[in-house]
């Protein structure tokens, strides 16, 4: 992009920069001018041209050269920014400077001495340069860096359309601009959608990174839950200091959701135009999560009810969050806007899945984890939107996409995060009655996926999906396990009918988790046995009617449920047990599930690459903190139960009065063996196994097997249909125990999720951003680079 001269220009002045021992006066104006007014680089060469090893070294040799280079760039926004940009040149200025702060603010950030540069103030230095104001007005170079970003991104003719009619109006004043009619796309709270411009998008994208990279001083803290979590410049750009944070919150929402990847609706458009759009949205789209990284279960969240006003805005509620972004979110109301919202999601998450019926139709995008993340934010911070959301089957527009990316995740050990953020808002949503009734929806799109070929509804496709991640997933998947059954539990009572295949998915997963081996080998995994158990419950008491495929399936396995009844508990027998786990490492048996095909087209769910790079991620909490339990009472409304002391599941965990942690930090119980190994012993073993909810199954099966039995004597039947359609007219009102009451597991949002939201999210960040590599090679805290 930049000619050869003005990148030798420029090339040069960088040499120099490094070379001078010597301070260079702010004041040498010619000396400074080399770096962004006689240059045109783009970002790209500004990153070629200005090596890490280079930065470093100024800033440990000659830190106030460094300091004097940040203070002028940040000047020459300022001054843009209250001049307007008219001239050709002061546009090239502006972005050469933003271009040159991309660069170096993360070598800033990275070192600790460096850390209050950007709050300190500069001395001389009033706002905009004018020099005459008193020191103590001046701010701090961070706020006036935000805030001169904030009035360029509404800036006319940079980028945004100007307003004027014709040349000899004057230049629209920058101060008195009311930059709410500038909004960049039509949306929410705003009607009309101005014409694309191509460098209007680029200028943009270009400040957006700009203040991403600002943002990012949070990557170079270490995760800490108590680390007072606000990210200053967050903060302070979110904050009522910036005159344009409602219309910059729109803008920047409204270009997500309006965008449509497909090319104006005509299949292979792309191929045809170049998107330029892309790059803006994806941007747009991680600066929205960045500021919404908010921790709610630390403040006090707007309520839900309250009367609409005529706005986009809902006024009448509380004030909310300081964080505007956050507060405006939270207070968005209006179904349309809901409506937007929603279908601009479910049309980017549903991208990938176009992509592999009709190959190469749509264009690809790649933003997906950004798009859960906003998924989640808006769920969590806008009760509205999440009822909203379950209110019709446009939530099934939401599941499919995150069922899709699950199972082709699942082997893939780089997108564990991804895979979290799938399993967390299924969870989230569980937590609704009207999510388990949507389910019942009957699943007929046939987006190619590597799993058993099936007839049935969305319940049927969520089951088998999570059978396959349980049962074919990797290691590090195993953590997600109790979320995963969770799910199932908080949907099971509204399930009407399960097909046959997914019935033997669930009785495939209540064999191998209840085999003796697995039950013994660690403190946690009789939980999911107890999950299982409560599905079927919940299943056979309230959906009785519908769901003959299941008790049939339970009528056939009914071995299992015996064994469980009669689990050993002597000595010998465990340690026999545990013999036999030392020789099968496996996670769970992939026998005995009957795989049948997988479905046309569908590739396998394929490992990482290898050298793939992935970013840690903090652990996440166990299912007893992630969630909070609730009754449904006769009316539908969920009264919350308090956990009784001591006590994780209501199964018992050991009961004397251990704590339960989150089920993979292996316990070190009074039952453990000196090596440190876990070592189960049988006051263990009995004080969950008394507790093993099995007396209404025990009930169905005394009643039914005798019946099932008398008809394949007296037909010589091996017929299934059979039985199947004797049981669907069977009934056993009266004769199974009272119904218990259906409890819900609700997410709850913590300090652990929250933490683990941000170290996901700033990781998703910096891998996404590879051209230029704003944080590559920089010493960032919050999480690990690790090759897979």
């Amino acid at each position: 992009m930049g000619s050869t001269d003005s990148k030798l220009n420029f090339r040069k002045a960088v040499i120099q920069l490094t070379t001078k021992t010597q301070p260079v006066e702010a004041t040498d104006d010619a000396f400074w001018d080399q770096f962004w007014a006689d240059t045109a680089t783009s970002v790209q060469d500004v990153f070629a041209l200005v090596p890490a090893a280079e930065i470093r070294a100024v800033r440990e040799e000659s830190p106030s050269n460094l300091a004097t280079l940040c203070y002028k760039a940040v000047e020459k926004l300022v001054q843009g920014a209250e001049s307007g940009c008219h001239s050709e040149k002061e546009k090239q200025i502006v972005l050469n400077c933003s271009r040159l702060l991309t660069r170096v603010l993360p070598y800033i950030f990275e070192d600790p001495d460096w850390r209050g540069f950007f709050w300190s103030t500069v001395p001389g230095a009033g706002r905009g340069g004018q020099g005459e104001e008193d020191d103590e007005h001046a701010r701090p170079l961070a706020e006036s860096l935000l805030l001169a970003i904030a009035d360029l991104l509404f800036c006319p003719d940079f980028t945004v359309q100007s307003h004027r009619r014709s040349t000899v109006d004057s230049a629209e004043d920058v101060h008195s601009l009311d930059s709410c009619e500038y909004i960049w796309e039509a949306g929410v709270g705003f009607a009309h959608s101005p014409q694309p411009n191509y460098i209007h998008d680029m200028n943009r994208m270009e400040l957006l990174k700009l203040l991403l990279t600002c943002f990012s001083e949070a990557m170079y803290l270490p995760p800490a839950p108590e680390s007072g979590s606000t990210n200053p410049w967050v903060q302070f750009f979110c904050s009522t200091e910036n005159r344009h944070a409602l219309p910059l919150f729109t803008s920047l929402l409204n270009t997500v959701c309006a965008y449509d990847p497909v090319g104006y609706g005509i299949p292979y458009n792309h191929l045809l135009f170049s998107d330029y759009r892309e790059p803006l949205v994806e941007e747009a789209a991680q600066v929205l999560i960045v500021t919404l990284d908010h921790d709610s279960a630390s403040s006090a969240s707007p309520t839900v009810d309250g009367t609409t006003t005529g706005t986009a805005m809902d006024d009448a509620d509380p004030p909310g969050p300081e964080n505007l972004f956050v507060n405006y979110l939270s207070r968005i109301h209006r179904e349309e806007d809901f409506q937007f919202i929603l279908k601009g999601i479910a049309r980017l998450l549903s991208n990938p899945l176009l992509q592999t019926y009709l190959p190469n139709s749509t264009k690809k995008i790649q933003f997906h984890q950004e798009l859960l993340v906003l998924f989640w934010k808006l769920c969590d911070f806008n009760k509205k939107f999440l009822f909203f959301v379950l209110k019709s089957s446009d939530v099934l527009d939401i599941l499919v996409p995150i069922l899709f990316f699950l199972n082709d995740a699942r082997a893939d050990q780089s997108r564990v995060g991804l895979m979290h953020i799938g399993v967390f808002i299924l969870l989230l949503l569980s937590g609704e009655r009207n999510f388990g009734v949507r389910l019942n929806k009957p699943y007929s799109i046939r987006v190619p996926m590597d799993i058993p070929v099936f007839t049935g509804t969305h319940a049927d496709l969520l089951i088998v999906v999570f059978h396959k991640i349980i049962t074919s997933g990797h290691q590090r998947l195993q953590p997600l396990f109790d979320c995963l059954l969770t799910i199932v539990v908080n949907v099971s009572p509204y399930l009407k009918s399960l097909s046959m295949v997914t019935a033997n998915k669930l009785l495939h997963l209540l064999e191998a988790f209840s085999t003796t081996w697995f039950l013994f080998s660690a403190a946690q995994n009789h939980h999911l046995v107890f999950f299982l158990l409560e599905v079927f419950n919940n299943i056979i008491q309230y959906q009785f009617d519908g769901n003959s495929n299941l008790v049939y399936a339970i009528i056939r396995k009914r071995s299992i449920f015996h064994q469980l009844a009669n689990l050993p508990t002597d000595p010998p027998t465990i340690h026999k047990a545990l013999q036999r786990r030392r020789r099968t490492p496996e996670p769970l048996s992939r026998t005995g599930s009957q795989e049948g095909t997988s479905m046309e087209g569908s590739r396998p769910a394929a490992p990482a690459e290898p050298g793939t790079l992935k970013t840690s991620l903090v652990a996440t909490p166990g299912i007893d903190k992630l969630t909070e339990k609730s009754q449904v009472s006769e009316d539908g409304t969920l009264r919350s139960l308090e956990p009784e002391p001591q006590q994780s599941l209501e199964d018992g965990s050991p009961a004397k009065g251990e704590p339960s942690q989150a089920w993979r930090e292996q316990r070190r119980p009074s039952t453990s063996s000196v090596s440190g190994q876990w070592s189960p012993a049988p006051e263990w073993v009995l004080s969950w196994k008394s507790k093993l909810p099995l007396q209404t199954i025990m009930r169905l099966l005394q009643v039914l097997v005798p019946q099932v039995e008398k008809i394949c004597i007296d037909k010589g039947l091996t017929d299934e249909s059979e039985i199947l359609r004797f049981l669907q007219h069977g009934t056993l009102v009266g004769l199974l125990p009272v119904p218990h009451p259906i409890l819900i597991r609700k997410y709850q949002a913590n300090s652990g999720t929250a933490m683990w939201f941000r170290t996901y999210m700033w990781g998703v960040i910096y891998l996404r951003n590879v051209d230029p590599p704003v944080w590559y090679d920089t010493d960032v805290k919050l999480f690990e680079i690790q090759r897979v």
